[in-house]
């Protein structure tokens, strides 16, 4: 019988398995850089009726989440739970709301611009509950909606 690490990183696979192909590819490698960048953080997975969410986190807890990897059909991004109070000198972050920015992720290679590492830096310096400093991060899959958007575009 599989153990329960693989049972969880099958069933991800499925969630990610549900996007175009490309998307899908840009999903896995932004996930697996996410995972180098940040090997102690929390992994929480939410599949949900908008996206398709992989949130860092200090802990188990969501409001200690650091970054966000989320995607939709329309695309991949980076959310930044925090991102309204980081330096931006670079202007990366879109998005206008009194907390959350984003930046888009049209590759693995936009998390590796010197301006977005600097961006999660920042937001790791600046969460609320630091992150590990030893140990690898598990992956906890939070929730599943029952009633969810397309993961591809529609054809037209």
């Amino acid at each position: 019988m599989p153990d329960a690490p693989s049972l969880v990183e099958r069933q991800i696979a499925e969630f990610i398995d549900r996007f175009e192909p490309k998307a899908a590819r840009i999903i896995r490698q932004c996930r697996q850089e996410l995972r180098r960048l940040l090997p102690t953080a929390t992994e929480l997975i939410y599949d949900n009726y908008n996206f398709f969410v992989i949130g860092y986190c200090s802990s188990a807890m969501p409001s200690s989440c650091v970054v966000s990897l989320a995607a939709a059909a329309n695309g991949v991004g980076l959310s930044f739970y925090h991102g309204a109070t980081l330096s931006d000198p670079s202007h990366l972050l879109q998005g206008a709301g009194k907390q959350n920015r984003f930046i888009r992720l049209p590759s693995v290679e936009a998390l590796k611009v010197p301006g977005v590492l600097a961006l999660i830096q920042q937001a790791v310096e600046c969460a609320p509950l630091p992150l590990p400093s030893a140990g690898g991060g598990k992956t906890i899959i939070q929730s599943v909606s029952t009633k969810q958007k397309p993961r591809r575009k529609a054809n037209n």
